[in-house]
């Protein structure tokens, strides 16, 4: 039998470089994600690994499964499958867009009257978030508000306070851009609010905000 401990230590390390233990990593997928280490988008390879008990660096005998790892491209560094979660920077582009789209048409439906100033405040905060120009001139024939509380649910977990608190902050100032908030407005403006996973009182703070002069 081989001696597994020494006074000095000596013992082990001659057994460590006999039996070791070597993962082999088999690609199972690839995709685009938020590197970590790079601090960016980048390419990933999603990796399965299995374990093997080595003798002298000859793998013979199986030992189990590795959790499945996430590599990135570039750097080389390997994470685990949550980094997965978070959106990309243009996904995150996207979908800042279209919450930014969902709640400007949505107070304007519930204004109800197509004023200009209305418009033209919609037209500049979707242009400010990256909106096509299109879709900004498209705002005057937006007359079914729609539910915004989709786009911005999707948004709210990857976006912190002080941003989800300026997108509702850009809407009430839509809002306010043709006198103050009607009933129906204060109720849009609440359901974004509630949808940006805000609280009520944050929620109201930054509407009365809104309405003070700059």
């Amino acid at each position: 039998m081989l001696p597994v401990r020494g006074r000095d230590g000596r013992a082990t390390g001659f057994v460590r470089r006999i039996l070791g233990c070597r993962t082999a990593w088999t690609p199972q997928g690839d995709g685009e994600f938020f590197c970590p280490g790079c601090g960016g988008d980048r390419n990933y390879q999603r990796l399965a690994g299995r374990r093997r008990l080595t003798v002298l660096g000859v793998p013979v005998l199986a030992r189990g499964t590795a959790e499945p790892v996430v590599e990135c491209a570039s750097c080389r560094h390997r994470f685990g499958t949550d980094t997965l979660d978070p959106p990309t920077t243009r996904r995150l582009s996207v979908l800042l867009r279209d919450a930014v789209h969902a709640v400007a048409v949505c107070v304007l439906a519930a204004d109800g009257t197509g004023s200009r100033a209305a418009l033209d405040t919609a037209a500049a905060t979707l242009r400010a978030a990256g909106c096509e120009e299109e879709a900004a001139e498209r705002l005057a024939m937006a007359t079914d508000g729609g539910d915004p509380r989709t786009p911005l649910t999707a948004l709210a977990p990857h976006l912190a306070a002080p941003g989800r608190e300026s997108l509702l902050l850009d809407a009430a100032l839509i809002a306010l851009a043709d006198g103050p908030y009607t009933p129906a407005e204060h109720a849009a403006l609440t359901t974004a609010g509630e949808a940006l996973l805000l609280p009520a009182e944050v929620v109201e703070r930054v509407l009365t905000a809104a309405r003070m002069p700059s």
